[in-house]
């Protein structure tokens, strides 16, 4: 009991209660409800050593110590997310308030015009918070953060400005930016503003044209000049201009799949497709489904892993396998649930007390730059706990 006084006696009790119980016997090979208690039992621990809500949990450094950030940083809103999930499981009340403080504290971003992140940083806390609860006061600030976000789109470029500079390109566009433009697609439906599902459409449709190779891998940085011609193709966190990096297939996958949900247009879909079959079918992909932090890595298999890769990949495919064909809707689905029984094991998920209370371990920032290699990343557990919700959701 006494691990759980960060709650209070009350509530502390019914956490106890939760995360005692045994999961019932089922012929699933993931036990979701076993996923969530453990998750539970950490993120209370990770709950504990974080009083300063203006210091999120990001990972670990390299002698183990935890690493936060400031609410600037583009992961900051993950850690919401992640306690919005746990409410979304147990229903129990100690966890919205949890995720309530921690989006709470993300609210200045939703004025911040600096970055193109702001997808990741607001919609996963007030998104899901909005989306459980509907509390009125969470959507003037991501109907707000969308016009924050929608300043860096230029319209002769036809994209959202990713970074304002890069290797001395002044309109640098990388793959995930497609991941904030659910911020924007939610917005346009709510306040019905068509500018916003425009503008989302448009990016999405100049990155499908520029981004890709013709086997469906993404580049990571495509560089524009001001009227929207490419410059230059090149990597940021990638092994080299010209490889697969794991996370980038990721974020094509996801974002291609949310932008279909979102339009319902099929090239949308058709592009998660290959993209998702590019990382499926790709040779150098390991039996446990878990990449390596990059497809071309020169020393494979040596090359460390990316769990927060597949943590991504396991919860778009569980959704892309909604909008296919049986014979691969059946194939996503089990590539799905492979990927969530690899995160599950003690290969990459941690013990209490491990890992700074992280849930998942083995991942992969920015190997270039050699920062946060092999370790843990605290989108990997929102995507990760995204990923049980959906495959809970299966049964």
């Amino acid at each position: 009991m006494k691990r759980f006084a960060v709650f209070g006696p009350a509530l502390a009790a019914v956490l106890t209660l939760f995360i005692s119980v045994p999961a019932p016997a089922q012929k699933r090979k993931i036990n979701v409800q076993q996923e969530f208690a453990r998750a539970g039992e950490q993120l209370i621990q990770l709950l504990k050593t974080h009083p300063d809500r203006t210091k999120f949990p990001y990972s670990t450094r390299p002698d183990g110590s935890l690493k936060d950030t400031k609410s600037e940083w583009w992961t900051s809103g993950f850690f919401g997310g992640t306690l919005w999930y746990m409410y979304e499981y147990t229903k129990q009340p100690q966890w919205q308030q949890a995720a309530d403080q921690w989006t709470q504290a993300m609210q200045p971003e939703q004025h911040n015009t600096g970055t193109h992140d702001l997808g990741f940083m607001l919609y996963c806390p007030f998104g899901n918070g909005y989306r459980l609860t509907q509390n009125p006061a969470y959507k003037p600030v991501l109907l707000t953060g969308a016009q924050s976000l929608a300043t860096r789109f230029n319209p002769q470029v036809g994209l959202i400005k990713s970074w304002n500079d890069f290797a001395g390109y002044k309109y640098p566009v990388i793959i995930d930016n497609m991941m904030n433009l659910e911020l924007l697609c939610w917005a346009a439906r709510t306040s019905a503003d068509s500018t916003l599902r425009h503008l989302s459409i448009t990016h999405a449709d100049n990155t499908l044209k520029n981004h890709f190779r013709p086997d469906g891998s993404t580049f990571h940085v495509v560089c524009y000049d001001d009227k929207g011609q490419v410059l230059a193709r090149k990597t940021a966190q990638g092994a080299a201009d010209n490889s697969a990096w794991a996370r980038g297939q990721a974020w094509a996958i996801y974002g291609y799949t949310m932008l279909y949900r979102e339009t319902k247009l099929d090239r949308y879909r058709q592009q998660a497709r290959k993209t998702a079959d590019f990382f499926l079918n790709h040779p150098n992909l390991p039996a446990d489904k878990i990449p390596y932090w990059d497809f071309n890595a020169p020393g494979i298999p040596k090359e460390e892993r990316d769990a927060s890769a597949a943590a991504i990949v396991a919860s778009a495919l569980l959704e892309l396998q909604q909008y296919s064909p049986a014979a691969d809707a059946k194939r996503y689905r089990q590539a799905a649930e492979q990927m969530l029984v690899s995160l599950s094991s003690p290969a990459y998920r941690a013990a209490l007390g491990d890992n700074q209370n992280f849930l998942i371990k083995h991942c992969v920032a920015h190997k270039p730059a050699k920062t946060e290699v092999d370790a843990p990343l605290v989108y990997a557990d929102y995507y990760y706990l995204e990923a049980l919700l959906r495959y809970d959701r299966l049964k």
